[in-house]
């Protein structure tokens, strides 16, 4: 059994169909999946990311203000997420950190939101799923400040581990810093790519034990379905080219990927009698 450790499922793309895309993901051997919230914190963006994870067994969510929208974060919107986080389906708070890509936040307030944020998730005692576009060194340095020498017994409260580095597009000397305080490096389809030569360097540096496994759908559709609609099905496609990159079995990425996830959340490992069991009930 897999884990899509990343996905978007409450968007609008998957309204038709959500409870047939959970279905398949079932059906693939995904055995859960990460719903991770986004959008305008005012509003009921977040409200319905968590309510996707509610109806669905299978599906926890995290709330967390991504970074093209940090200039909407105030005391208002930490409030409304503190709320929703209460909710036991939220098991992280993000995606949260840089892009310096878009731009589509002044970079003076990402980096305040991004370190207001960072300490929300430590006092809650929820891991830290982190978004970083085109600003490797200001993610490593916020990331290490925060982290470095934290146990988990301490700040992070026994409840969960550091955190993801979700969707990984940096250097081997990145991954190796983040792993150092205690992330998690999580790939996603574009690690497939043709073109993906650099982005599977920094493949090499990471362990199957720091590794976890995505979809970021409906985004980067992994080969051999680049260029339609992504969907945490098609982790599989993502954990297969993993494990041959790796020279291991498939079952034994699956099984790695799946134990690290539970390692870092400590939540109950899903069943499939669950999923049938909301698979009928949807």
């Amino acid at each position: 059994m897999l884990i899509d450790s990343h996905c978007h499922i409450d968007g609008p793309q998957f309204d038709n169909d959500r409870d047939d895309v959970v279905r398949r993901a079932r059906d693939a051997g995904v055995a859960a999946m990460l719903n991770v919230g986004t959008g305008d914190p005012h509003s009921d963006d977040f409200r319905r990311a968590v309510a996707v994870a509610e109806k669905y067994e299978n599906v926890w969510a995290s709330v967390g203000v991504h970074p093209h929208d940090a200039k909407l974060y105030d005391d208002l919107a930490e409030e409304h997420l503190i709320d929703l986080a209460e909710n036991k389906k939220v098991i992280a708070w993000g995606e949260i950190g840089l892009d310096y890509y878009y731009d589509h936040s002044p970079r003076d307030v990402q980096r305040e939101v991004f370190r207001r944020q960072i300490d929300v998730a430590k006092t809650l005692g929820l891991s830290v799923i982190i978004h970083s576009r085109d600003a490797n060194d200001d993610t490593v340095q916020i990331l290490t400040e925060a982290f470095s020498g934290i146990t988990e017994s301490s700040e992070l409260n026994s409840r969960n581990g550091v955190g993801i580095m979700h969707c990984f597009a940096g250097t081997p000397e990145m991954a190796e810093k983040l792993m150092e305080v205690g992330f998690y490096i999580s790939f996603a389809g574009n690690v497939t790519f043709k073109k993906a030569d650099d982005l599977r360097e920094a493949a090499r540096v990471v362990p199957l034990e720091r590794l976890l496994v995505e979809t970021d759908c409906p985004y980067l559709t992994p080969v051999p379905h680049r260029g339609t609609r992504n969907e945490p099905a098609m982790v599989v496609h993502t954990a297969q080219f993993l494990a041959e990159f790796y020279g291991v079995s498939f079952e034994r990425l699956a099984e790695q990927t799946t134990r690290n996830f539970y390692d870092l959340f400590r939540v109950q490992p899903a069943t499939d009698q669950t999923a049938e069991t909301e698979g009928a009930r949807s």
